[in-house]
C-alpha cells in the first residue's frame, strides 16, 4: 500500500497456537527442538523506503540523522534489517508522497528512443541504500507501483488502469509492454552505476487493489504474459524477476497459479511474493518456490502513532511480534517485509520522524522486529518445534554459522516456566518494560534443557548451541 535463496546450514521454527490467555502458570512443558525437521531457508527481514519516507531522516541534523540511522539499519544495536524494499516511481513530480519517474514525459511512443533521466537521489532511496550498505544491508529488492501515466489505458500513474498492449488492453499510443519491462530494467542499471545492485525487480505492486495513489491492475493471467516479456529482458541484464505483491496473502493464490500453469511465465519468476492486508501471511503459497511476505503493516487510523508493546492495539509491538511468527512458521515465508521503517504524523512504521523539529521516536515495533532480523540471519534455516507450554508460539532457527536461535512468545497474562533444548543461551527479553535487553536472570539452570522463565505478554530471544556441540 501507500504505504534464489542460497542453503546453508539449518535453522528451526515451529507454532503452537494457543487458546485464551491463561491467568496463572500452567503445568511446565518442554520446549523441543526437532533438528532433523527442516523447512524455508530464510533470505531475511526489511521493510520499504518508497515514497519519499527516506529524505525524512536524511533531512535530519547530522547528529540526529546518524542516530536515526543506526536505529534503523544497525547491525547490532538497531532495527538490523537484511532487505530493504525500494519503489520504482511513475509520478511526473518529485514530491512527498510520490516516486519521481526516470522517463516522465512520453518520448513519442513505444517504440521512439528512450529519454530516460537520473538524477542520482531517486526521492533519497539512492543515499538511503548506500548508508544502509555501510551498515551491512546487501540485498535491495526494487518494485513498481505503476508505469508511467502515458504507458496506460486511464493516461494517469493514479487509480488503478492498466498497461497498454496487455491481452484485453487497446490503446491508441500502442503496445507498451516492452518499452515498460525495459523501462524497469533501466532503473536497476541507474542503481548498478550508483554502486546498488538490485537483487529483485517486481513489476506490480497489489494488483488486485484499485488506490487513489500510484497503481496499476492486472489480472493472473495478465501477469503471466507480462512476465514472458520482462524475464528475458531482466535475465539478460542480471536481475531476478519477482511477482505478484498482491493485497492479500491468499490473493496471491490466483497469480502463483497462473504462472505456475504457463511453463513459459514460471521459467522466469524467481520470487513470488505476496501483502498481508486483504488476507494474513499465515499459511503456505501453492508454490514450491521461495516465497516472500513482501509488505504489511497494521492499521494507524483508530491508533495514532503508538509506541507500547501491549495495550491492546494493532499497532503494539507484540501483535508485530505475532504477525512475524506467523510469517516464518505458518506461512513458511522466506522474508518478512514490514511497511515502513520511518514516516511522520499517525504512523505505524518502526519510527515517527519529525523533521520539522529535528526530532524522532521509535516504537516498540523496531525491538519486536529486531528481536528477529538481528539474530536470525540470512541463510539461516527453519527448524521443527516438538511442544510447547499452552499459550506459548515458539519457532526455532540454525544460522550459517551453526548458532541457533529460538523465538518464544508468550502470549499469556502468567510467568511461564519452560525447558528448552539449547545450549548456554543467552537470553535477550523485549515486552513492555524491556527493550530487546540481555536478561540473564531468566534463564535459571545450564544444562542441556536450559529453564526459562517467560514473562506474561513477552517475546524472549535465545540464542545459543544446540547441547553436545561446542
Amino acid at each position: 500500500m501507500l504505504r534464489s535463496t542460497t542453503l546453508v546450514t539449518a535453522v528451526v521454527a515451529a507454532t503452537v497456537l494457543t487458546s485464551a490467555p491463561a491467568q496463572a502458570a500452567g503445568p511446565r512443558s518442554e520446549i523441543g527442538v526437532d533438528r532433523t525437521e527442516r523447512h524455508q531457508v530464510i533470505d531475511g527481514f526489511g521493510y520499504s523506503i518508497a515514497f519519499q519516507r527516506s529524505s525524512l531522516v536524511h533531512n535530519l541534523s547530522a547528529q540526529k540523522r546518524e542516530e536515526a540511522l543506526d536505529l534503523l539499519l544497525d547491525r547490532e544495536t538497531g532495527a538490523a534489517p537484511s532487505i530493504l524494499r525500494l519503489g520504482i516511481g511513475s509520478s511526473a513530480t518529485d514530491q512527498y508522497d510520490s516516486m519521481l519517474s526516470i522517463q516522465p514525459t512520453d518520448p513519442g511512443g513505444p517504440d521512439a528512443t528512450p529519454n530516460y533521466r537520473w538524477d542520482g537521489w531517486d526521492g533519497a532511496q539512492v543515499w538511503y541504500a548506500k548508508e544502509a550498505r555501510k551498515r551491512g544491508v546487501d540485498r535491495f529488492y526494487a518494485d513498481a507501483w505503476s508505469a508511467p501515466a502515458y504507458m496506460k489505458d486511464n493516461g494517469t500513474d493514479t487509480n488503478g488502469g492498466a498497461l497498454c498492449g496487455l491481452q484485453g488492453v487497446t490503446c491508441a499510443s500502442g503496445d507498451w509492454r516492452e518499452a515498460y519491462a525495459r523501462y524497469l530494467v533501466q532503473y536497476a542499471k541507474f542503481y548498478r552505476q550508483e554502486g546498488i545492485r538490485l537483487d529483485e525487480l517486481g513489476f506490480t505492486n497489489e494488483p488486485d487493489w484499485t488506490a487513489s495513489y500510484a497503481s496499476m491492475r492486472f489480472t493472473p493471467a495478465q501477469a503471466a504474459e507480462f512476465v514472458k516479456v520482462l524475464g528475458p529482458i531482466a535475465r539478460r541484464a542480471g536481475v531476478d524477476v519477482a511477482c505478484c505483491d498482491s493485497f492479500g496473502w491468499q490473493q496471491s493464490d490466483a497469480y502463483v497459479e497462473a504462472i505456475e500453469a504457463d511453463p513459459v511465465a514460471r521459467r522466469y519468476v524467481d520470487l513470488f511474493t505476496g501483502h498481508g492486508y486483504a488476507s494474513p501471511s499465515d499459511r503456505p503459497l501453492p508454490t514450491k518456490a521461495t516465497t516472500w511476505m513482501s509488505e504489511w503493516a497494521p492499521s494507524s487510523v483508530a491508533d495514532g502513532w503508538n509506541e507500547a508493546w501491549d495495550s491492546g492495539k494493532g499497532t503494539d509491538g507484540i501483535a508485530i511480534a505475532e504477525r512475524i511468527h506467523d510469517t516464518l512458521a505458518l506461512a513458511n515465508s522466506s522474508a518478512f517485509i514490514f511497511w515502513l521503517g520511518s514516516s511522520r504524523g499517525g504512523t505505524a512504521a518502526l519510527m515517527q520522524v519529525d523533521d520539522a523539529n529535528d526530532a524522532y521516536r521509535v516504537s516498540s515495533r523496531l525491538y519486536a522486529f529486531a528481536a528477529y532480523s538481528r539474530f536470525v540471519r540470512p541463510g539461516a534455516v527453519r527448524l521443527g518445534i516438538d511442544g510447547a507450554p499452552e499459550g506459548v508460539k515458539v519457532s526455532a532457527y540454525r544460522n550459517a554459522d551453526g548458532t541457533e536461535v529460538v523465538e518464544i512468545l508468550n502470549t499469556t497474562n502468567a510467568t511461564v516456566s519452560t525447558g528448552v533444548d539449547l545450549k548456554r543461551p543467552t537470553a535477550y527479553l523485549t515486552d513492555s518494560t524491556h527493550n530487546l535487553e540481555k536478561s540473564p536472570d531468566i534463564v535459571s539452570e545450564w544444562g542441556r534443557h536450559t529453564t526459562v522463565e517467560l514473562p506474561p505478554r513477552s517475546l524472549t530471544t535465545l540464542v545459543g548451541k544446540r547441547p553436545g556441540r561446542g
